[in-house]
């Protein structure tokens, strides 16, 4: 791809492209390696590039503006955006390494500062969004009340997905209508209200990124070392309980850790019996995009939550 690795050396004003190597691990990028030479960042530095052809409105936009919203608050570590067009988004290269205890335990507790900060609406108001390639809706005003996040994820994160799912043929009707009496019922088994906190939106165990490149310590101070990255977000305000639920989910390394060192900082009372609650938004983008195995298990979900 030796023009990609032009375009990008030509945005992050190096001299050149010495080399481009595909990367593995996308559903809907694709990923490269490209090693530059010269001009402001030194003689050789390593850069990570994605492209996606045809990519929605605004789709790369999006999450340089969600990896801003995240590194703003100095809490969670996010690679730096180094450049930015309609069809293209350059990052900082952080080495990949093992996911570790130390690792798990910082981001345990990052997470938990994170979703200490306040965001100035559930979703993302006046502001474009994705989760995939999904557009995700939100409410042309500013919507603050904590009574209001039940109806709000009934609104705009489960029933537009719901509908997706069932014109694509995601999900069968006995299914869609347990996640409709769930929709319905919502207000019964939310929790506590829960004003507006920024969430990483897309937390699964593919979008945090291990690695052997120490981080300056930040709020909360733990020091330096080796620090997870949290990767391609549809940060938001949303639910605290949304990110830990979605983490748990497809499984991810060090579980157990992150989530007692969150507790730790942020305990939650009651958390564990709303899980399904909080993951089925993503089992139905899921079925959405991959079809009717996530949409039984948006049936099972919904009954679970509803008891």
């Amino acid at each position: 791809m030796p023009a990609l690795a032009d375009r990008v050396a030509q945005l992050t004003s190096a001299d050149e492209a010495t080399r481009v190597f595909p990367v593995d691990g996308g559903d809907i990028c694709d990923a490269w390696s490209i090693m530059l030479r010269g001009g402001r960042h030194g003689m050789h530095r390593k850069v990570f590039a994605k492209t996606l052809s045809g990519s929605p409105p605004g789709f790369f936009a999006a999450e340089a503006a969600g990896l801003t919203l995240l590194a703003v608050t100095g809490t969670v570590a996010v690679p730096d955006v180094l450049a930015v067009e309609d069809d293209l988004l350059v990052l900082e290269w952080l080495e990949p390494g093992e996911p570790t205890p130390e690792q798990a335990h910082r981001l345990g507790r990052d997470l938990a500062a994170l979703h200490r900060t306040s965001a100035l609406s559930y979703g993302t108001p006046g502001r474009n969004a994705y989760i995939g390639t999904l557009p995700l809706p939100s409410p042309s005003a500013a919507v603050t009340d904590p009574a209001q996040w039940p109806a709000f994820h009934a609104e705009y994160r489960l029933l537009p997905f719901l509908r997706q799912a069932v014109d694509r043929g995601g999900i069968e009707p006995a299914d869609a209508r347990d996640v409709e009496r769930l929709c319905e019922r919502i207000g019964e088994i939310a929790g506590p209200p829960q004003p507006p906190a920024l969430i990483h939106g897309d937390l699964w165990s593919g979008n945090i990124h291990w690695t052997t490149v120490d981080a300056p310590g930040s709020f909360p101070a733990q020091g330096g070392g080796p620090r997870a990255r949290l990767i391609d977000p549809a940060a938001q305000g949303g639910h605290p309980e949304t990110d830990l639920a979605f983490l748990q989910l497809f499984g991810c390394p060090q579980l157990s850790r992150i989530l007692a060192a969150y507790d730790e900082v942020r305990p939650i009372e009651g958390r564990a019996e709303r899980v399904p609650l909080h993951q089925l938004h993503h089992l139905l983008v899921h079925a959405v995009l991959f079809g009717p195995g996530y949409g039984a298990q948006c049936g099972d979900a919904a009954r679970a939550a509803l008891g």
